[in-house]
Formats: C-alpha cells, sequence, structure tokens
C-alpha cells in the first residue's frame, strides 16, 4: 500500500485529515497523496478533513451512526434511527437522524444522508450513551426513551393532548407495539419533563406509558 498500512488499522473509523497527514508524512506533498487516493478510490472524501476508507481499499468501513457522531457535533444518534435499532419502529431508516447542539443541519454525502435537529441543554444531555456496534466502533446513540421523546419533540405541528391521540399516535403512525411501550421507563423519562421542549406532550407520553 506504499506506506499507507497503518492506515488500515483504523479502517473501521472516519479518517481525519490530521491522522492521513500523520500516516503520510514521508512524502514530501502528504496532500497531493490524499487526493491521489482518492481519485483511485481508496478513500472517498465526506465532507473537508473527513474521509472513509473507499471501495478499492477491500476494508470495512464505519457504521453510518458512528460517520453521523463525527460529521457534525456534539451530536448523538436518536429519532428514527435509534427507534429502529432498538426494534420499537418496524420500516428501516435510510437516513441517520441526530441530536446536535448547534444549529440544525444537513447533509448528502457519498456514504448517505444525515440529518442534525437542534434541542437545548440541559435537555439534550440526558437520555444517551455510549453503544458498542463492533469490537472496534462504539457510537453516541439515544435510548429507546430518549429517541421516542426526541422524535416527538422535533416533528412539528404535533402536540399529544389526550391518551386517544397519544395511543394512536405511537401505535398506527409509528407502529410501535404495545408490549413493547410497557417496556419503556417511564419513570426516568417523567424526570426529563421540567427540561423538555413540548414539556405537555411528554408529560402525556408518560402518562399514556403509565398506564399501560
Amino acid at each position: 500500500m506504499n506506506g499507507l498500512q497503518t492506515i488500515l488499522d483504523y479502517a473501521e473509523q472516519p479518517l481525519t485529515s490530521e491522522l492521513l497527514l500523520h500516516q503520510l508524512k514521508a512524502y514530501n506533498r502528504p496532500y497531493d497523496k490524499i487526493d491521489e487516493l482518492v481519485k483511485k478510490e481508496i478513500l472517498i472524501q465526506i465532507r473537508r478533513g473527513l474521509y472513509l476508507p473507499g471501495k478499492n481499499l477491500l476494508m470495512r468501513g464505519p457504521e453510518a451512526f458512528l460517520l453521523a457522531n463525527h460529521l457534525y457535533g456534539p451530536s448523538y444518534v436518536s429519532r428514527d434511527s435509534a427507534l429502529f435499532y432498538w426494534g420499537l419502529i418496524p420500516e428501516r431508516v435510510y437516513e441517520t437522524s441526530s441530536i446536535c447542539l448547534k444549529k440544525s443541519r444537513a447533509f448528502k454525502t457519498a456514504a448517505g444522508n444525515f440529518s442534525y435537529i437542534r434541542l437545548p441543554l440541559p435537555y439534550y444531555s440526558f437520555g444517551f450513551n455510549q453503544v458498542a456496534l463492533t469490537e472496534k466502533q462504539t457510537v453516541l446513540l439515544a435510548s429507546p426513551e430518549k429517541a421516542l421523546c426526541d422524535k416527538i419533540i422535533t416533528t412539528s405541528g404535533l402536540l399529544l393532548r389526550s391518551n386517544k391521540q397519544t395511543i394512536e399516535y405511537l401505535t398506527e403512525d409509528l407502529r410501535i407495539e404495545k408490549e413493547q411501550l410497557r417496556n419503556l421507563d417511564f419513570k426516568t423519562m417523567r424526570g426529563w419533563i421540567k427540561q423538555s421542549p413540548k414539556r405537555t406532550s411528554i408529560q402525556m407520553l408518560v402518562k399514556l406509558i403509565a398506564s399501560l
């Protein structure tokens, strides 16, 4: 690989310019070498300063969730992406959705589409953890409870005002099974209400789950 063997050790991670320049420091013009690797499809440029292993590297690249964490942050994967990961909704999601602290953004990249919605502190800091996807890939991911709250809060025009409306939204619109709702930790969710956007809707959600 002409001096790129060390890069293979990082193939399951997003590759930053800093990392690549360090590994290519033996070249007189390391930036030109990076451009060459992109042209040869050994690397894929996702945005300025961020790369993935290309198809000609013949190595497994990072999962979309890990790329989402690196593409724009601070952020954690949530909403439909996390709901599907935890098995709450049946439809596979083709855009990776995240919650962030900076302004809302969307990215269309060679590795897929990524969206970020801003939510404020202290609510932002609740309910997400590090989750190991593979031996080398650990991501920041919303818990099932936080992903559901985030989904409700960030859905434009959605205001939950009754048990009937809430259960219809959860079981018909999102297609979450009642048994899955019963398994959610509503006591933890209750602790988020005071700092939550759409406080009344989250209050109604917690009340409904507690009654099941």
